[in-house]
């Protein structure tokens, strides 16, 4: 679990090609790494990744074939800088909001403007999404916990405020780039609880008896 809150910019130092999968490396520059385990998590551009072997001065680690492509990884190479930050403790100050690291969609920035010393973003949200996002509530661009501002239809606009543009891969930005989203989690899960009846529904209607007499569910 993370907050939103990126700690360090780094940088993908090298990729691994294996069969269906890939491993990376990434370069952690300033993140302190002295208190992370391999097995630990650590969100990368917003992707929770399993650290896999700790090098001195970065981590490892594996990407199924589900992250490459929900994810904008498919698109990186050699250098690509990413946002990171360590797993959250029990005692950390929720400075954003909950992020879990799992990828809902690729988005797109359709436009950016300078508003004083701040940056206002407009990005096209995947159709699916727009459901779950709401004015003045949270979603995570990139591993950034960030504010939705406006919504048009699946269009968002974002305002970047000058120390989240020093201290991440955000001042990168420009026009059709494209970026990790993840929704904020209480909508993803009021989405299940508000229609589980729908889905109970479906999953009964999915399940053959055969199947449910074998695990004792009817006798």
């Amino acid at each position: 679990m993370f907050t939103g809150i990126i700690e360090s910019i780094g940088n993908i130092g090298s990729i691994i090609r294996h069969n269906e999968d890939l491993s990376i490396v990434v370069n952690t520059n300033n993140l302190d790494i002295s208190d992370v385990n391999i097995g630990d998590s650590i969100a990368t551009n917003g992707v929770c990744l399993t650290v896999s072997n700790l090098l001195p001065s970065g981590f490892t680690a594996d990407l199924s074939l589900e992250t490459y492509k929900r994810t904008t990884f498919h698109s990186y190479r050699i250098g690509q800088e990413v946002n990171l930050e360590k797993a959250m403790l029990p005692t950390t100050r929720l400075g954003g909001h909950l992020v879990s690291g799992h990828v809902d969609g690729v988005g797109e920035v359709i436009e950016f403007k300078r508003n004083g010393r701040a940056i206002n973003i407009w990005i096209m949200v995947p159709t699916q999404l727009k459901k779950y996002l709401s004015k003045k509530g949270s979603i995570t661009i990139d591993g950034i916990s960030l504010t939705i501002n406006a919504i048009y239809q699946n269009v968002i606009k974002l305002t970047i405020v000058p120390h989240t543009l020093a201290n991440t891969n955000i001042v990168n930005i420009d026009v059709n780039k494209k970026v990790n989203i993840e929704i904020d989690m209480m909508a993803r899960y009021l989405e299940k609880l508000i229609n589980v009846d729908r889905y109970e529904s479906e999953k009964s209607s999915t399940v053959s008896t055969d199947l449910l007499e074998r695990y004792g569910f009817i006798s």
